[in-house]
């Protein structure tokens, strides 16, 4: 306790200490807290004697929170944004997902083959969120800049957490030598790796061995291409050692075994799979299953998901030799700035699939016409309807002169870097004058590759397919002119990636503006970017699933959601 006494206008100060203390202290230490100088009083900063003064400054300060808080607010988000929310940066950093990986591909190396973000290129590459650097659009004008913005992801990243179930179940599985699927997967090389992931998930639910899937040779384009050939299969093989474990071959104890076949109806459960499946394959050992395409649900439990995701979006990465040009021609769109990939739908095929007519001229409607009529079985689109009546309804293609426009209307500025994928046009350069003539920097696979580069891969059309899906998938902006395999799986890549910028056509609603002539440029761009404002490739919540749906239609909305259940993971029938 301190006493002070006045004297002589000065203050001595006393202080009483027990005499315990004072016996474990020092002279010295004793001295110098006698002799410390006082801590001088502070003067008080502010006065408030005035009421008016105080209630001004709260007032003030009470404003400025008010205006700080009302412009910082987050957009309303009608779900979670983090479907991992136990999981720390640490733990998406141990499974393979630095920041960097987000948006780009990672190479791995030696051993380290956990789950990793592959965009298809197997190389890491910086992603700059707005698409461009400020040295590129110093210069540039607002609408151009804004074409190459990126759309806000709300924070939402890929989450491949898998249960404790799930984890237990794993062991059991890969250590079954009683079970084997094969697969056989048709189509092109986009619904061909569509049919695998799927056939990956079947043999989980199963509890099987998948032997490697077997590529039916594709009718339409004849390429004779195995799984090695378009694939990484030691890759493959790695990456779901934990999940499902894949053979090259059936063993010798299976290999005279006559499998159990089946081609399961459309969207089926796990529950229909292992109901019609399990008992027969349990007896016999080895199940053969055609016809993947469609037939397995997008409404899977959790885990089960993001297996699907992990499958396609981690060990389906192509083939060394595929990569490795996939990325020279990357690298040379890249090289001069940011560029934007069209898949264009434009060659015979299509039109003769679509029940749609070119528009080019009347010699080539007749083509299309005089093509189905000889081949009626590849007439895929609802027959009963007119070609004006499927265009209105937005189940054409675009072509160059709509693409165009719908470019122009966005903001893509006239010196923007395109890369077009796809076959061949039908009416050839012709067809694709409106877009050559608009932007002069149009390229293609042949145009940038050197003298040499695709002999390896001439008359190969899937490995071309993959050729082209690597270089749009590390595009910064891409867009499809019409739907297919190949525009909806990167469309959920590009989501998984981290919400990398998807412009989605929006054919049934903008088509009846493109037919009217009298709309001046300025307001036609206008209702053109309006109607697009949300079809940009922000998250999107996951729709109910209709069952009254073609199977074209079916597959199709599948594969749009491919990378985005694992975001909001609204399913819990595990």
């Amino acid at each position: 306790m301190a006493k002070s006494k006045c004297s002589n206008n000065k203050k001595v100060s006393y202080i009483s200490v027990p005499s315990q203390i004072i016996n474990t202290l020092s002279s010295s230490s004793l001295q110098s807290l006698l002799l410390s100088p006082k801590k001088p009083s502070r003067k008080r900063l502010f006065s408030f004697k005035s009421s008016r003064l105080c209630f001004f400054i709260l007032f003030l300060f009470g404003l400025i929170g008010m205006l700080k808080f009302g412009y910082n607010l987050d957009p309303v988000i009608p779900f979670y944004p983090h479907p991992c929310a136990t999981t720390e940066a640490k733990d998406l950093i141990s499974n393979g997902y630095s920041k960097s990986e987000l948006a780009v591909a990672s190479a791995g190396g030696g051993n380290v083959e956990k789950v990793e973000v592959f965009n298809s290129t197997g190389e890491s590459q910086p992603f700059i969120s707005n698409g461009f650097s400020k040295s590129e659009v110093g210069n540039g004008q607002n609408s151009e800049i804004e074409f190459w913005k990126q759309p806000d992801g709300l924070g939402y990243k890929p989450c491949l957490v898998f249960s404790r179930d799930y984890k237990r179940a794993s062991e059991r599985v890969v250590k079954d030598r009683t079970r084997y699927l094969m697969v056989v997967v048709s189509g092109g090389m986009n619904q061909q790796r569509n049919q695998i992931v799927d056939a990956v998930v079947i043999a989980r639910i199963l509890g099987a061995a998948l032997v490697v899937p077997i590529l039916q040779v594709n009718v339409i384009w004849g390429d004779e291409s195995e799984f090695s050939d378009i694939f990484d299969l030691e890759h493959f093989k790695r990456v779901l050692a934990d999940d499902v474990r894949i053979v090259s071959s059936l063993p010798s104890t299976h290999v005279m075994t006559r499998p159990v076949e089946g081609s399961p109806p459309l969207h089926v459960t796990p529950q229909w799979i292992r109901g019609h499946y399990l008992r027969r394959f349990n007896r016999e050992g080895v199940l053969l299953l055609r016809s993947l395409d469609s037939r397995l649900t997008k409404d899977l439990p959790s885990d089960l998901q993001k297996l699907r995701c992990k499958v396609a979006f981690h060990a389906l990465r192509f083939a060394p030799p595929i990569l490795e040009l996939g990325n020279k021609l990357a690298e040379r769109m890249r090289s001069k700035g940011p560029y934007l990939a069209l898949h264009l739908r434009m060659e015979i095929d299509v039109w003769v699939r679509t029940g749609c007519l070119p528009g080019l001229s009347h010699e080539y409607d007749e083509i299309v016409r005089n093509e189905r009529k000889q081949r009626p079985e590849l007439l895929t689109a609802r027959s009963k309807m007119t070609y004006h009546e499927r265009k209105l309804a937005g189940l054409c293609p675009l072509n160059a002169l709509e693409v165009t426009r719908l470019l122009k209307a966005l903001g893509a500025p006239k010196n923007a870097r395109i890369y077009w994928a796809g076959g061949q046009p039908l009416g050839g350069k012709e067809a694709l004058l409106p877009l050559t003539q608009e932007f002069h920097q149009f390229y293609n696979k042949e145009d940038l590759a050197l003298p040499g580069e695709l002999e390896p891969f001439a008359n190969r059309a899937s490995v071309m397919a993959a050729i082209d899906y690597i270089v749009s998938e590390n595009s910064d902006v891409f867009m499809p002119s019409h739907g297919g395999n190949m525009g909806h799986a990167i469309q959920g890549h590009r989501a998984f990636a981290g919400h990398k910028k998807h412009i989605t056509p929006n054919k049934r609603k903008m088509l009846p503006y493109f037919l009217n002539s009298s709309l001046p440029e300025a307001e036609f761009n206008s209702i053109i970017k309006e109607l697009h404002i949300d079809s940009l490739g922000q998250p999107e919540l996951r729709e109910g699933f209709q069952h009254d749906h073609t199977e074209t239609d079916s597959f199709i909305e599948r594969l749009k959601l491919f990378g985005k259940y694992i975001e909001f993971e609204p399913f819990n029938n595990q």
